[in-house]
């Protein structure tokens, strides 16, 4: 493949930054998981007038639109993810979020940018006639709840196109340099397991005090502390068969409910096939509490997230030969500190998410999720629309 070829459909500056006043504008007024609405309105009104077909109200205020070409090919999604997180922003933030207990502190906000922006690159794309097959995006309501992907698919989101959709990518923020990919075939995110222990009488706090220090000792793992902690586990996520191929996660709190106690907790754990021997632990830890003590699950665990490896590879590929080598990372192990409800659409069909690079601590962004004071380079948002757009673009070609 050429250079020419591998650069594929492209944004000018003004698409460039009209993607970031988006962004910026999503991330002054976040909405909560469910509650997308204005989000939504937003994302509907301006592929519309790219001229895509868009449908909302998809699994709640899901929104779907399509790029069709004009010449026969593959059918191919890209999801994004609307919603923000229940947390207030770090002070003195830029574009600061503008509602109390809701901020865009895992790059949701980058994501919907790019996802239209992908829209009206391909759009244009089709126009010319230079698009073959169809371009499926699909804007996620909910993924923080981890309930969003579940109510798309049960309101028929992959039926709203003619004919089968083959593959579906997405992105998600990741704390490595902006310009750079990390792609991690056959890993992923891990899911969750979340539980409480119940206990009563006088010393239930104390006891539970013990208790959630030892669901804790199940752990192998950290949350890292530092900037030089994340490269660190960055760089280790990149040994094969290195110190995050498996791990636990393992958070618990304490709450007093008089008369008693609670131990609320969850662990993530990689692989999944890890969960029943955890929840084993948890119930040794609750009869060694007491006769109380009562172990209750919220469910079943919540499934990991599974790159496919055929579609992991070809958009890292895609990369290096559009920006070379250096800008793709492999990465061998899960991130251990997110989850990704991306992983219900992964069960239905081949595909894979990508680790977009955010960061640039000479300018104290550190792209890291869910942090307190996340920050994003906005140049990752051009860099996400023209390497996806120009991947689906390829790949939709037969």
């Amino acid at each position: 493949m050429s250079t020419d070829q591998a650069t594929g459909p492209t944004l000018d500056q003004a698409l460039a930054d009209e993607l970031v006043a988006l962004r910026r504008e999503l991330h002054r007024h976040p909405e909560l998981a469910g509650h997308e609405a204005r989000t939504a309105a937003l994302v509907a009104e301006r592929l519309r007038r790219a001229g895509l077909a868009v449908t909302t109200g998809v699994g709640g205020h899901g929104v779907v639109a399509v790029a069709k070409g004009s010449r026969p090919g593959r059918t191919l999604a890209f999801r994004a993810d609307m919603d923000a997180v229940a947390t207030d922003e770090a002070p003195g933030a830029d574009f600061a979020s503008e509602v109390p207990g809701a901020a865009h502190l895992c790059g949701h906000d980058l994501h919907t940018a790019i996802g239209v922006g992908i829209g009206v690159v391909l759009a244009r794309e089709a126009r010319r006639g230079g698009l073959a097959g169809r371009v499926v995006l699909v804007f996620e309501p909910a993924e923080e709840a981890l309930v969003g992907a579940r109510a798309m698919l049960d309101d028929g989101v992959l039926s709203l196109v003619d004919g089968p959709i083959e593959e579906i990518h997405a992105y998600h923020c990741a704390p490595i340099p902006v310009g750079t990919f990390g792609i991690a075939p056959a890993f992923g995110f891990p899911g969750i397991d979340g539980f409480r222990i119940e206990l009563t009488g006088e010393d239930a706090a104390e006891r539970a005090a013990r208790v959630a220090t030892a669901v804790r000792g199940l752990g192998t793992l950290g949350f890292p502390d530092s900037e030089a902690a994340v490269e660190r586990l960055v760089e280790e996520m990149a040994v094969p068969d290195g110190p995050y191929a498996t791990f636990v996660l393992a958070v618990a709190q304490v709450e007093e409910q008089p008369p008693g106690a609670v131990v609320l907790g969850w662990l993530r754990a990689w692989p999944d096939s890890r969960y029943p021997e955890l929840r084993a632990a948890l119930g040794a830890l609750a009869r060694d509490a007491g006769p109380d003590a009562r172990l209750v699950f919220d469910g079943e665990p919540f499934p990991g997230m599974v790159n496919a490896v055929g579609p992991s590879r070809t958009f890292g590929e895609h990369v290096r030969g559009v920006l070379g080598d250096g800008a793709v990372k492999v990465l061998h192990a899960a991130y251990p500190f997110n989850g990704e409800d991306f992983a219900l659409f992964l069960q239905r069909l081949p595909g894979a998410l990508h680790h977009l690079g955010v960061a640039d601590p000479a300018a104290g962004l550190n792209g890291l999720p869910h942090h307190p004071a996340f920050g994003a380079d906005e140049r990752a948002i051009a860099v996400g629309v023209e390497a996806m757009a120009g991947f689906l673009a390829s790949r939709a070609t037969r």
